[in-house]
């Protein structure tokens, strides 16, 4: 399951036991080590205590929805990955999702193997993360036009004024500017920023550039591109060119 030989911890959260046995057994099948809660309470509680490496969690529960749970582990501090499992397959949900520190999203009802797909994509990323800042061999601040992003101090900056990303956000726009001018395709930065190595269907990618830009775009020009069919580039605007997205 893991690019090395530590056995990753897997918390699962879902008020179903079946649900709950099926992840388990599923996931310990493939060679997690897997706790399981069946409150948002006990989530939290066992968060704290068994400092798991991905928690895969229901939106849907009784005592305290998922969306609430991972809002208060971001709040402690706590950036575990979380995948949501949600019965709504709704936009609003997913970018509510997103938006408040979740990594991904699976619908129920849902097959073993694409979540177990995901949650691979995301221990995956997570692993190349710690190695990247584990190693130190960042080569200094990002700089894009007057966008600059410090990886060392994860600190963005555009005509000075400081812009607060989420770790996902951060992740993708550091990606964009390392290869600024370069149409990269959906495919390419879902592999590279999300960890996936398929293309899916998920609307992950767009929604986190819509994100990006409504953080970026009341600064100054836009930077961030569509190129139609194909992707994404971050780019500076040419003068002669109008404002607005391309």
């Amino acid at each position: 399951m893991a690019d090395n030989d530590r056995i990753p911890q897997v918390l699962v959260v879902d008020d179903e036991l079946n649900i709950r046995e099926l992840v388990q057994v599923a996931l310990k099948f493939h060679g997690c080590a897997v706790t399981t809660a069946a409150s948002g309470k006990d989530a939290l509680r066992q968060a704290e205590t068994t400092n798991p490496d991905l928690i895969v969690l229901d939106v849907m529960m009784p005592d305290m929805d998922g969306f609430e749970v991972c809002r208060r582990l971001r709040a402690a501090g706590n950036e575990v990955p979380v995948i949501f499992l949600t019965a709504r397959d709704t936009s609003s949900d997913t970018v509510k999702g997103l938006a408040i520190g979740g990594d991904d999203y699976v619908t129920k009802p849902f097959s073993v193997e694409a979540l177990v797909a995901r949650v691979r994509a995301v221990l995956r990323r997570a692993s190349r993360t710690i190695a990247t800042e584990g190693s130190g061999h960042h080569q200094g601040p990002l700089r894009v036009a007057d966008l600059e992003l410090d990886e060392d101090r994860w600190t963005v900056q555009r005509s000075g004024v400081p812009v607060e990303l989420s770790p996902t956000e951060f992740r993708l726009l550091a990606f964009l500017m390392r290869h600024e001018g370069r149409v990269l395709t959906r495919a390419q930065l879902l592999e590279n920023v999300w960890g996936w190595d398929y293309a899916g269907e998920s609307q992950i990618v767009e929604t986190y550039v819509s994100y990006l830009r409504r953080k970026l775009d009341p600064l100054g020009p836009s930077l961030i591109h569509t190129q139609r069919g194909v992707g994404y580039s971050l780019r500076a605007a040419r003068h002669d060119q109008p404002q607005g997205r391309t």
